[in-house]
């Protein structure tokens, strides 16, 4: 337990684990290419969309692509049966079973229905293919680079610089009052009702602690005090990390909207939050004042979890 009796109920949808990552088979090249003919492969397209049915993601065979692995492929690890996961980006294909009802999703719109395994290899997918669509050229001279490592890195074949994919952290906080109100806020960009969490990215030389006191300070105009890690969740849209915490703040103090990025916020009640919540999300048709994240954000997870408390 935190400080307050307040910590996450349940591990945030993207962070889930499923699968054996392997990350031991990225640099055994005899290995990954022994394990490629009987290999799971995942079809990501442009618009990081995959094949989904029930709450599975469609896994294909690779036997289209050759006797080893194409180099723009990324290993995602192993299934439980051994199976190696591929991922490639192109276009989507029909199943192998035609009898077999899919639907079009991406982890934005179906999150909420994926399986533990296939979130993860999504999550995964996303941020590596994502990351290697963006990163063809040498950050330190602009040379163009290859994939290496299964997909776990780009090299530089004239210096031999590698680089690997880039994660920007960001930290996400509910503010609350120790009590029984919590803060919640609109951005400038969002329509009206529509609140959440503050958040930011992390700064060059700051810790996340201190991400989040200036963060809200700079937001909102409050001071916070107390600020408690919760858990973290990947948001590979393109390359985030958020990692979540929570923080005291004084409901006497007036708010400020330093940054420009926030239009209003309020100290909303736990029962005005959990009246909030049975309404559903942001894309319900509810008249309630207040319209909050759908569950694919670990902003859900934590506003559920604050407002489950006693």
């Amino acid at each position: 337990m935190t400080a307050y009796g307040f910590s996450l109920r349940h591990v945030p949808l993207l962070s889930r684990v499923g699968a054996d990552r392997s990350d031991a088979l990225r640099t055994d090249v005899d290995a990954a290419i022994a394990g490629w003919a009987d290999a799971a492969l995942l079809r990501v397209d442009r618009r990081n969309q995959v094949l989904i049915s029930g709450g599975s993601v469609v896994l294909g065979s690779t036997a289209s692509l050759g006797d080893k692995p194409p180099e723009d492929a990324v290993f995602l690890g192993r299934l439980n049966d051994g199976r190696h996961v591929w991922a490639i980006r192109a276009p989507l294909e029909a199943p192998e079973d035609p009898d077999l009802k899919t639907e079009v999703l991406d982890l934005r719109r179906g999150g909420q229905i994926f399986d533990d395994v296939s979130a993860q290899l999504l999550a995964t997918a996303t941020a590596l293919l994502n990351w290697h669509d963006n990163a063809r050229f040498s950050a330190r001279d602009g040379a163009p680079t290859k994939p290496a490592k299964a997909g776990w890195s780009r090299v530089n074949p004239l210096n031999g610089y590698e680089e690997f994919p880039r994660i920007d952290p960001a930290v996400i906080c509910l503010v609350h009052d120790g009590h029984d109100r919590a803060v919640l806020a609109r951005q400038t960009v969002w329509p009206p009702r529509l609140f959440s969490l503050l958040a930011g990215f992390v700064e060059a030389g700051e810790s996340f602690e201190s991400c989040v006191v200036r963060e809200i300070a700079e937001e909102i105009g409050l001071t916070v005090s107390n600020v408690q890690y919760l858990g973290s969740q990947p948001w590979p849209f393109p390359r985030s990390l958020m990692v979540g915490f929570h923080a005291i703040g004084d409901p006497e103090q007036e708010f400020s909207f330093n940054d420009g990025e926030i239009a209003e916020a309020a100290w909303f009640t736990r029962a005005e939050v959990r009246e909030a919540l049975d309404a559903g999300d942001w894309s319900s048709d509810s008249s309630s004042r207040l319209l909050l994240p759908g569950s694919i954000s670990i902003a859900r997870e934590i506003i559920e979890s604050w407002a489950a408390q006693d």
